[in-house]
Parts: C-alpha cells; sequence; structure tokens
C-alpha cells in the first residue's frame, strides 16, 4: 500500500482536505441527535418555545454545514482518487518502457493490460472509500459510542457484544474472500489473453475455421472467472444478513433496557431513549459500511500487490556511470561470448562466439529454426547483456555506450515488426523525427518501398492503421527497413526482414544496399541463401554455435550444414530462378 501511494504526488492535498471535511462532516452528523433530545426535553416536553426556536436553528445551521462538508469532502475524495490512478498508470507506463526485454519476458501482455485497467480501477475505488467510508464510520461508530455512553453507561454495554459478533464474521469473511480475489485477478489475465489473441490474429482464425473453439476457449476462461466470483460474492453475502442480526439484537436489548431505566429506575428520559436509538442505527450502519470497505481493500491488496510488482520491478540493463555518446564505426567483435535468457539455467542459447566483422561489411547470417541467430544480433544493440566474454562495437564494450546513443547507430528491423496507426510520413520519421520528406522518399527508394507508396491515393500521406494492418506483410517490412535506414546507423541489422518480400525486390533492395550505404555494417539474417550469397562473409549457426564464418563459394566447397541449404533450395527450385 505504501508503494502505491508514493504515486499520490500533488494529490496528498485533496487527500488530507477531504479527509478533514469528512471528519467535520461525522461531528455534525454525531451532534444532530443529541441537540434532537435537547429539542425535546428542553423545548417542546418543558413547552419553553424559545428553547424551541434555538435548538431548532442550530439543527437547522448543523444540516447545512454537514452538507456542505459531506458535498466537499466527495468532490475532494474524487480528485484524489482519479489523480492516483492516473499517477499509477503513468508510473507504470514509464517503468515498462524502461524495461529491458529481460523484464518484459517477466510479464505477459495481457497481464499487464489488467494492472493498468482493472486492478488499478480496483484501487482507485478502494481508495476513495479509504479517504471518505474508512475515516468516516470509525469516526462515526468512535462518537456514537462515546454519546451513548454518556447517556446511559450501562445500555451502551450491549454495542459491545454485537461489535464483537461483527469483528468475528467480517474477519473471517475477509480473510477466506481475500485468497479468492488472488485467484480472480489471474482469471482476468486468461480472459484478457483470450481475447487480445483472437483479435489479433482474427483473419488466421476465419481462415481455419476455427470460431467454435475460440468461442469455447474464451467460454471456459469466463466460465473460471464466474464461479470465482461467484464464489467470494456468496461469502459477501453473509455480511447482511450478519449485520441485521446485530441490529435487531441491539434495538431489543435497549428497548428492553430502555424502558426499564425510564418506567422503573427514572433515570433515563424518552428523548434521551430517542437520541440512543440514531446512535444505535449510525454506530450500526457504520459497522456495515467499514465491513464494504474491507471488502474492499481485501479486493484492492491484490490487485496492489500485482501493480507493486511491475512498479518495483527495476531494468536489468543501466548506463555506466560516465556513458559513452559516440559509436566511432561499425565495427563489431565478439569475444568468447556465451548468453542465456535465464542466467544460471545452464541452457545457453549462444555458446563461445568469436567473431570479428570489420566496417562496412556485408555479412549474412543463416541457421536452422532455434541455432541462436536473432540471439546473436540482440546482443549487439545490448537488448540483452553476455553472461561471459564482451561484445564490441566500434572498438568499445557496448555496456560503456549510452543505450540511447548504441541503439541509434544500430538499426535493427524485425521479421515481425510493427507499424504504428497514423500516415506513412510518421511512421518514417520514427527513424528520425527531423527527417524532411525528401529524406523519408530517398529512404523508400532504397528499401523499395516507393513502388507501392507512388500507386496509393494519397501517397506518402496514406493512413496505416493499427499494426500496418492495411498493407501487405512485404509492404510493411520495406517501410521498416524505410525507417530504419533514416536513422543513417553504424550498424544496419535485417533480422530475416524480407521474408515476405519477392527474390527479384530482394534483390534490388539488397543493390541500393550497396550503393546507398556502403560505409555501413549490414548484418542480413535470412533462411534463404539468395539474400545473403551477395555478402563478404556468411555465418553459419548451428546450435548457438559457430559452424563456419567465410563466403559463399568457400562454403559450398567446405561446410555440410550450407552445402545441405543450398542444395535443398537450389532443388526445391525457388529462390535461384530470379537473376540477383
Amino acid at each position: 500500500m505504501k508503494r502505491v501511494l508514493q504515486q499520490l504526488g500533488v494529490y496528498k492535498k485533496d487527500t488530507f482536505l477531504c479527509v478533514g471535511l469528512t471528519a467535520l462532516e461525522v461531528i455534525m452528523e454525531i451532534l444532530l441527535p443529541f441537540i434532537t433530545a435537547r429539542l425535546l426535553a428542553e423545548g417542546l416536553e418543558a413547552g419553553h418555545l424559545p428553547s424551541v426556536y434555538r435548538y431548532g436553528a442550530i439543527l437547522v445551521v448543523m444540516s447545512l454545514l454537514s452538507l456542505i462538508f459531506g458535498a466537499t469532502a466527495g468532490r475532494f475524495a474524487a480528485s484524489a482518487s482519479s489523480g492516483l490512478a492516473a499517477n499509477l498508470r503513468e508510473a507504470i507506463y514509464a517503468n515498462i518502457q524502461t524495461f529491458s526485454f529481460s523484464n518484459i519476458d517477466k510479464f505477459s501482455v495481457p497481464g499487464l493490460v489488467t494492472r493498468m485497467t482493472t486492478d488499478i480501477t480496483n484501487v482507485q475505488q478502494a481508495f476513495m472509500m479509504v479517504i471518505r467510508i474508512a475515516v468516516r464510520s470509525p469516526l462515526t461508530l468512535v462518537f456514537s459510542f462515546a454519546m451513548c455512553m454518556y447517556i446511559n453507561m450501562e445500555l451502551s454495554l450491549t454495542f459491545l457484544i454485537a461489535l464483537a459478533f461483527l469483528v468475528v464474521v467480517i474477519g473471517t469473511i475477509m480473510v477466506i474472500t481475500l485468497k479468492i480475489f488472488s485467484q480472480v485477478f489471474r482469471r482476468y489475465d486468461d480472459l484478457n489473453a483470450s481475447v487480445q489473441e483472437n483479435v489479433s490474429a482474427i483473419r488466421v482464425v476465419k481462415a481455419f475455421v476455427r470460431e467454435d473453439y475460440e468461442d469455447k476457449k474464451f467460454a471456459r476462461a469466463s466460465k473460471n472467472l464466474y464461479d470465482l466470483s461467484v464464489k467470494a460474492e456468496g461469502l459477501l453475502a453473509f455480511n447482511g444478513p450478519s449485520m441485521m442480526i446485530a441490529v435487531y439484537f441491539c434495538i431489543i436489548m435497549v428497548s428492553w433496557l430502555g424502558a426499564h431505566f425510564i418506567v422503573v429506575d427514572g433515570t433515563l428520559g424518552t428523548a434521551d431513549l430517542t437520541s440512543l436509538y440514531s446512535y444505535i442505527m449510525s454506530l450500526l450502519m457504520s459497522l456495515m459500511m467499514l465491513s464494504m470497505v474491507v471488502v474492499m481493500i481485501s479486493m484492492s491488496m491484490a490487485s496492489i500487490r500485482r501493480i507493486r510488482e511491475v512498479l518495483d520491478e527495476t531494468p536489468d540493463l543501466h548506463d555506466p556511470e560516465q556513458p559513452v555518446m559516440e559509436v566511432s564505426d561499425g565495427s563489431i567483435d565478439f569475444d568468447h561470448v556465451s548468453f542465456s535468457y535465464k542466467h544460471g539455467s545452464g541452457k545457453n542459447a549462444l555458446t563461445d562466439i568469436d567473431l570479428h566483422i570489420k566496417a562496412g561489411e556485408t555479412i549474412g547470417v543463416i541457421g536452422g529454426t532455434g541455432s541462436g541467430k536473432s540471439s546473436l544480433v540482440n546482443l549487439i544493440c545490448r537488448l540483452y547483456d553476455v553472461d561471459e566474454g564482451s561484445v564490441r562495437v566500434g572498438g568499445l564494450d557496448v555496456r560503456e555506450y549510452d543505450m540511447e546513443a548504441l541503439r541509434n547507430q544500430v538499426s535493427v528491423v524485425l521479421q515481425k515488426n510493427t507499424l504504428f496507426s497514423g500516415s506513412i510520413l510518421e511512421n518514417l520519421r520514427w527513424g528520425n523525427p527531423d527527417a524532411t520528406e525528401a529524406e523519408c522518399v530517398e529512404a523508400c527508394r532504397a528499401a523499395c518501398a516507393d513502388e507501392f507508396i507512388d500507386r496509393m491515393p494519397d501517397g506518402y500521406h496514406t493512413h496505416i492503421e493499427r499494426g500496418g494492418n492495411n498493407v501487405s506483410g512485404g509492404q510493411k517490412q520495406r517501410l521498416c527497413i524505410a525507417r530504419a535506414l533514416l536513422k543513417k546507423p553504424k550498424v544496419l541489422i535485417l533480422d530475416d526482414s524480407t521474408s515476405a518480400v519477392d527474390t527479384a525486390t530482394d534483390a534490388k533492395i539488397r543493390r541500393a544496399f550497396a550503393e546507398k550505404i556502403p560505409g555501413t555494417t549490414k548484418i542480413i539474417i535470412a533462411q534463404r541463401v539468395s539474400s545473403v550469397e551477395g555478402a563478404d562473409r556468411i555465418l553459419v549457426l548451428d546450435n548457438g554455435r559457430v559452424n563456419a564464418f567465410d563466403t559463399h563459394e568457400n562454403l559450398l566447397k567446405t561446410n555440410a550444414i550450407y552445402q545441405e541449404i543450398y542444395e535443398s533450395q537450389v532443388k526445391g527450385g525457388g529462390d535461384f530462378d530470379q537473376p540477383a
């Protein structure tokens, strides 16, 4: 709770004002039955009209003050709780932006979405109840009990029996429901995952006529959530009957004992008995409201723990104290590098990689699925840190650079790179926010993207849907290549990013690279030999190790893995029909 409340920021003032005004509202409400009893005893029963006017005026003023204090407190409560929710979302989102890939791997996307929506909404509602009802109810309970003790101490002791009963019942319900609500929010993650997966892959779902299967999968996730929610709400349903038992017990005891004190002892007046009934209802209603707060807090504690997990997650990668801000050239050196996604697991993705690449070289990388191709290039731009050895770019260990400066000079184009909603120009300028339209056009020519952009009705101002759903896979890849070129990097990495492009266009892109960016080191990961055969050298990876590193011609003569890949593609007749 303390970690979450640190995000209140400027809304601390609204919180304290809400608490203070709520306390004043309670004081006014507690005094109303007491003043009413004085009006009855000293005014109506005594037949003294000036006392009726005096106490009547006091009641009106106190009622108006109570209304004003309550309304203003409600306004500050809404401001503080909404502000806390807004600050929490911003804090979580900002912290996620600092995560390295290893941090992101710890959380699922649906889980992060649930934390920023459902969990924060729960915390917002709980916080509003805490600063309003959790302040109001205890104060009402204490002041009501104090007034009851002032009127008649013996009658007031009956409330302690009801209080003890409610504490036991509500405490038991709270302990049990807290465990259930922890499971409920995990079910929300499953539900969000089902929705997100279905919507993002809706074309595949329809293409394979799997709507019924997806409906059943969603129904299962929804049913699990329903079952747990019913179980929790079923337990909470005992709150109401328990409260009514306490209320009726107190009314019966006060009526029975009160009659004795009025008729037999004469120590209690009817006006005081009337005010006692008011305080009974205030006291017990405050307990009921407090039980609701306890349940809401128990629900929010599960959300708070999930929110805290993200807020407390610290980035695995940090800039050095005095980072280098400039990458001198595109040379790359791997010095006996070993790397695993889970440190200490013993399952290396890369083992003893020793490579030396000169600035301006074009390097092809080829290998089977799971051979470590993407893992290798992720280390160059320091998306992960090595377990052993070092990776140098421009002659310096990548851990010596400012990460932003390094990544601005090492551009990566992924096979499944993402486009964002906005115009083509806006997407291209992710590579360089200050790029002119002429520079964007030039980058698109080098990536062979101008061919299809010129055919679009609005050209470079054509709107791209979220995720690039209104362009083809090959068009998306070419736009992503153009975006990377606008950064004018020292190192350009293409991670199987021409897989959706035909071989003729692939060849044009490679020729454009040779002509337009000769000084940039180019690393091309590909499944097709035709995409890498023109490279200065080709790296063959096998099970996370360097199997060979040589020219296309030499590999054809000496390397069995490369020969096998080449022959399977030549015999398949796919990649070598088009002239390079």
